[in-house]
């Protein structure tokens, strides 16, 4: 990345930066509303060289275990769908169901039929990343074109064959915009989780710090949470153009 781009990107958050330090400063704003981006910078620092870590990654093991197991059910079970009548008939409505409804709406839920644990949230994240996985795998292979089909079928391609090497790559663009989708709900989801009940995490810790008044610290466990996603986020985009560079 050349030193002009790296401006030009990193502008618009030093301008956000500058207006911050300067609304909170200027007495407009309560502190306990927007503390000073310096004061969090140094409760960040502080946070760093005590819990900050182990509680950032504990939500990062719940939300990356949860995540790695919805995206390849996910992607298998939307495949399937697609591919499949009888499959489709049975499943599809129940998909269509539970798209729309808030994801957070089942964290009551995962409680009670869990427990408190990792494992009510973990089910949660999975249920939260699975459904989006699965429209986009199901809306991607339904989308191929018909006339690959049945072109490679008039060539002599088996079905194993045709869903192999037609169906999967041409799903493979919108299967990487669900898996984007899932990536961000993920983090969403896991800090959604631990700020109603936990005892360790991200979301746990801002809990924690607001509660007890110390707003620096949870703003600053707000931006670390939020820079890790956008992190994953841009990790998750180099990632698909890589997979994709083959339909440039």
């Amino acid at each position: 990345m050349t030193a002009a781009l790296f401006l030009s990107r990193a502008t618009p958050l030093l301008i956000l930066a500058l207006a911050w330090e300067a609304a909170a400063r200027s007495g407009l704003i309560s502190d306990y509303a927007l503390p000073t981006l310096t004061s969090v910078a140094v409760t960040f620092v502080d946070l760093a060289a005590g819990d900050l870590y182990y509680h950032t990654a504990r939500s990062i093991w719940r939300g990356m275990l949860a995540f790695a197991a919805a995206v390849p059910l996910g992607i298998a079970a939307g495949i399937l769908i697609a591919w499949f009548l009888p499959v489709r008939i049975l499943l599809k409505p129940i998909l269509q169901c539970l798209y729309p409804m808030p994801k957070s709406a089942l964290i009551p839920l995962t409680i009670i039929w869990i427990g408190i644990g990792d494992s009510s949230k973990i089910a949660l994240i999975f249920l939260g990343c699975l459904v989006p996985i699965v429209m986009s795998a199901f809306n991607g292979a339904r989308g191929v074109d018909q006339t690959l089909l049945w072109t490679a079928r008039s060539l002599g391609a088996s079905e194993r064959q045709v869903l192999w090497e037609i169906v999967v790559p041409g799903a493979l663009p919108e299967i990487m915009n669900g898996i984007r989708t899932a990536l961000a709900l993920s983090f969403i989801l896991m800090v959604a989780a631990e700020l109603i009940i936990a005892n360790d995490g991200i979301g746990y810790l801002i809990n924690l710090l607001g509660e007890a008044g110390e707003y620096s610290g949870m703003f600053a466990g707000v931006i670390t949470i939020s820079a890790i996603g956008f992190a994953a986020d841009r990790g998750c985009v180099a990632l698909t153009r890589w997979l994709l560079a083959w339909r440039e």
